[in-house]
């Protein structure tokens, strides 16, 4: 039970620095692009690093994205934690017991979406006011012409290498760092 507990606590940490939402006037973008949209297939493992105020949380994954879905399986000892199924219209999602509610298959969909996808696709779906900028190897994005993200690729394919999305809106640094 113990160990049940020390689990879920860092769990809760660890996904709730890269998803919660904060008090803010404006709720999170909600996009949700279709999987063909990346023009890929992938089958990728990651290692998340979430730094929000002083704090550091780490997680793995395991990421697939082919034309028909997008499925993503989280870790942490070892132990599922998270999973989200996406295919293009439903998203169905499975968290552990303790995750709390805060944390949002929606947002971890978003962050995805928002740093592999292209940003042709990316800036079809954005509401009213919001833009994105890409230039290779950088991606920011705005909303009314302030910076509210910026994301660095270590290489292309983006999904390669190491991505850093600094999410000044919600003050978090997202490093995603993929298995070789």
């Amino acid at each position: 039970m113990r160990n049940s507990r020390l689990l879920a606590a860092l769990l809760a940490a660890t996904l709730l620095g890269a998803c919660s939402t904060p008090p803010a006037p404006v709720a999170r973008l909600g996009i949700k692009l279709a999987p063909q949209a990346l023009g890929a297939s992938i089958s990728v493992q990651q290692h998340l690093k979430v730094e929000r105020k002083g704090r550091i949380d780490e997680l793995d994954a395991a990421v697939e994205v082919d034309p028909q879905q997008v499925q993503m399986v989280g870790l942490a000892f070892g132990q599922r934690v998270l999973s989200l199924n996406y295919d293009g219209k439903e998203l169905n999602s499975w968290r552990h017991m303790m995750l709390p509610k805060q944390v949002r298959a929606d947002d971890v969909l978003e962050d995805m979406q928002l740093t592999l996808w292209p940003a042709e696709a990316i800036a079809r779906s954005l509401p009213q006011g919001w833009c994105i900028e890409d230039a290779g190897l950088s991606r920011t994005l705005y909303l009314d012409g302030a910076v509210v993200a910026t994301i660095t690729y270590t290489q292309m394919p983006r999904w390669s290498g190491t991505v850093v999305l600094d999410n000044l809106r919600y003050d978090y640094r997202l490093t995603i760092e993929s298995a070789p």
